[in-house]
């Protein structure tokens, strides 16, 4: 904690917002804004979400629907929460433009195993809910209130972060679902802080005002739609509505049983998430080198290969993704998602020595690991146009 508090001055009887942005710039967060929580204040998301839980667009997230008056209610997480403090990571581990034309290489060449860039590296979750701790201890040093006055969220919990950051009015909500900046498009992780202090307390000097938190800034968008074009499996029915049923990352993450066989040919080499809508986005010419070490690609993850993925045991799988989001979908799912891969490249044009070795890669891993990922070894051997 020395390098966060040699960042902010000593506390005393009236700390400020100003103070706390220190403290966010010597943890490499992104201060994406303040909303003061009131009853009401998500209303118009929580109507949107039970139609969409109501549409059975969820698929197998059957957490989605558990108590959803909750996610709109961040007073249930942190009994007496008067704000929330929304913050961002910035995760690409390459700078610029030249990270659009590298993925869309990776995605050309059939061999190539394409993981999701925000997960090649150590497990966001981990990552920002430290950060968010550590913050939440200078707040609690500078106002001195006692810990239990702040709740660090991180994704896992039940909060309706993308719509909260939109309310702090320093992003907006893409018509792909995720929230998007100007300074940084939308490749950063969003983390939440709670607290029982006020939008007031927060704001003490002179000439600091409270954004209000019941407008929502209007889109930058426009009238693009390349995000929804991009979409391999036509996940998204219209701007702003997403069907996970179809998403490519629902599918190799939260779906636990077969792939439906239509889809699998559109997945391509995508065998973990996908970051077609963000690839595509005009605005993620502007993101920006993650500041953290943590998210360097791991274990060759930005450079993989579908043959030597899907010869990794179990072991090898629980060991290699240590401390990884990728782990927790299990080795069964992962030699799914690259059966699947493996399969999509047996239908392309690869050289003899290529076409032998997904064969002989698919042939050799039949049987070891349960009924779900043969079926699927099953499919990508009938994919061979040359067989």
């Amino acid at each position: 904690m020395s390098h966060v508090k040699s960042s902010i001055s000593t506390p005393h009887a009236n700390p400020s917002l100003s103070q706390v942005q220190n403290a966010l710039q010597a943890l490499g967060l992104l201060d994406l804004g303040l909303v003061s929580l009131k009853e009401g204040l998500l209303d118009a998301e929580l109507k949107r979400l039970f139609q969409w839980l109501d549409d059975g667009r969820q698929g197998d997230m059957l957490y989605m629907a558990r108590s959803p008056n909750q996610r709109a209610d961040p007073s249930q997480l942190l009994p007496g929460a008067q704000t929330a403090l929304v913050v961002g990571l910035s995760y690409l581990p390459r700078e610029g433009p030249q990270w659009r034309a590298d993925e869309e290489q990776a995605l050309e060449d059939p061999r190539r195993a394409v993981v999701s860039v925000y997960a090649r590296g150590r497990d966001y979750h981990k990552v920002l809910r430290g950060r968010l701790g550590q913050l939440a201890q200078v707040m609690a040093e500078l106002w001195q209130r006692p810990s239990s006055d702040f709740r660090a969220c991180v994704d896992s919990a039940p909060l309706m972060e993308v719509a909260l950051a939109a309310k702090a009015q320093k992003g907006w909500q893409g018509k792909n679902t995720l929230l998007l900046t100007r300074e940084q498009g939308s490749m950063i992780f969003l983390g939440v802080l709670l607290t029982r202090l006020s939008a007031e307390q927060l704001l003490a000097q002179k000439g600091e005002e409270a954004m209000p938190a019941d407008v929502s800034p209007a889109g930058h968008c426009g009238s693009c739609t390349d995000c929804l074009v991009a979409c391999p499996t036509q996940a998204f029915t219209g701007p702003y509505q997403l069907d996970a049923r179809r998403c490519i990352s629902y599918l190799t993450i939260e779906h636990e049983g077969d792939i439906e066989e239509s889809l699998r040919p559109l997945m391509g080499n995508r065998v973990y998430g996908c970051d077609d809508c963000q690839r595509v986005c005009p605005w993620n010419r502007f993101a920006r080198k993650a500041t953290l070490p943590d998210f360097a690609a791991r274990h060759g993850l930005d450079a993989a290969n579908l043959v030597s993925l899907f010869s990794w045991t179990e072991d090898e799988f629980n060991d290699r993704h240590q401390g990884s989001a990728i782990r927790r979908i299990g080795h069964a799912r992962w030699l799914r998602n690259l059966a699947i891969g493996l399969g999509n490249a047996l239908r392309e044009p690869l050289s003899n020595v290529d076409r032998k070795a997904v064969r002989d890669a698919l042939k050799q891993r039949r049987g070891q690991c349960g009924a779900m990922v043969n079926r699927h070894i099953d499919w990508a051997l009938a994919q061979d146009r040359e067989a």
